[in-house]
């Protein structure tokens, strides 16, 4: 799928315009650059219900996000994301209730002509839009349990705490992407789709650990959200008060080992599912091998790094590592082989084209 050049006029233009595909094509480099890479290459159909999904799961995260209001308050947008399903008219309602929410500029403005997005996603097909009302709907009602269960802040408790938050704002799209793998892809045929569906939830989830891994202080600072199990804190003398504080540092680096060692083993997985899509399927194979490659980067960075618990911290891959992915992933992502030798080479040291 062909994007249109983005940027503000090209947003404003779409939203002058009530124009629905622009206005998702416009705003969603804004709010993911990765994903905008990914979203790219996929064709037709397929890859406006991905765009579609990811901007309506982006704006249920905004909400989950949202500094300053409180569950109650984020509970009817929360309603109106999920009645928005129902047709463009439920959708309108949207505007008028995201006025309260704040945070990146970019988020709030998805937010805000969130019933353009819904406007796009009911152009798709019938079999598609029911996938991805599903597991979006999945998704936001394990978004208000937490946000429910933590009005203060979410504060994770335990390593089981934290599967159960990962499985709803990853997991569930792991699920989603591999079911519309099946229904657009005619390579992924039973049997592997029944193979996929095994890992897709590991796939989704290492990506998901490894932003939480690397943003440790900014999720505590900008969205007070503590992922970090207080129990693995607590097993080193530390807790989610101390979690950013120096003279904590090093018992706070011992209690990310368990979420360290989990986003290892789920990345595995994720390796796992990416050799198992179809080489035919080379649009799909190129928007999975991209964010796992970074997040495999942002590991061997991170393993090496005290950044993510330092206040203003945050671990990041070189700009040069991330365009030489870019261009070695686009060229190898045909060849299992050649994307294990990939992924084994950037978990050892950084991966420079031209460089030693």
């Amino acid at each position: 799928m062909a994007l249109r050049p983005s940027g503000s006029s090209a947003i404003a233009d779409a939203i002058a315009r009530r124009d629905a595909r622009r206005f998702s094509e416009a705003i969603l480099p804004q709010v993911s650059r990765t994903f905008a890479l990914g979203i790219r290459v996929l064709p037709g159909a397929l890859g406006h219900a991905v765009l579609a999904a990811y901007l309506i799961c982006r704006v249920a995260d905004t909400v989950e996000d949202a500094p300053g209001m409180t569950p109650a308050e984020k509970a009817p947008l929360f309603d109106a994301i999920l009645g928005a399903f129902d047709g463009p008219d439920a959708a309108a309602a949207l505007p008028a209730l995201a006025a309260p929410v704040t945070g990146e500029a970019a988020h709030v403005q998805l937010v805000r002509h969130a019933d353009l997005v819904f406007a796009h996603f009911h152009t798709l097909p019938p079999r598609t839009r029911d996938h991805v009302r599903r597991w979006v709907t999945e998704m936001v009602v394990g978004m208000r349990k937490f946000v429910s269960r933590y009005p203060d802040g979410i504060r994770i408790r335990t390593i089981d705490e934290f599967r159960e938050y990962c499985y709803y704002v990853a997991g569930t799209v792991g699920y989603l992407l591999t079911d519309l793998w099946h229904e657009h892809a005619p390579s992924v045929g039973a049997d592997r789709y029944a193979r996929l569906r095994e890992r897709c939830r590991a796939f989704a989830e290492a990506l998901q650990t490894v932003n939480i891994l690397k943003d440790v202080a900014q999720d505590a600072e900008h969205e007070n959200s503590i992922y970090v199990p207080e129990r693995a804190l607590a097993e080193q003398g530390s807790g989610h008060a101390t979690i950013l504080a120096p003279q904590f540092l090093q018992q706070n680096v011992a209690a990310l080992r368990e979420l360290v060692q989990l986003a290892w083993s789920d990345l595995d997985d994720a390796l796992a599912y990416l050799l198992m899509l179809p080489r035919r399927a080379v649009s799909i194979r190129l928007f999975c091998v991209l964010p796992l490659l970074f997040a495999f980067a942002t590991m061997r960075v991170l393993n090496g790094s005290t950044a993510m618990l330092t206040p203003g911290g945050k671990v990041k891959i070189s700009r040069r590592e991330v365009k030489s992915l870019l261009v070695a992933g686009a060229l190898l992502v045909m060849s299992n082989s050649g994307v294990r030798w990939l992924v084994e080479r950037v978990r050892s040291r950084a991966f420079v084209l031209g460089g030693a």
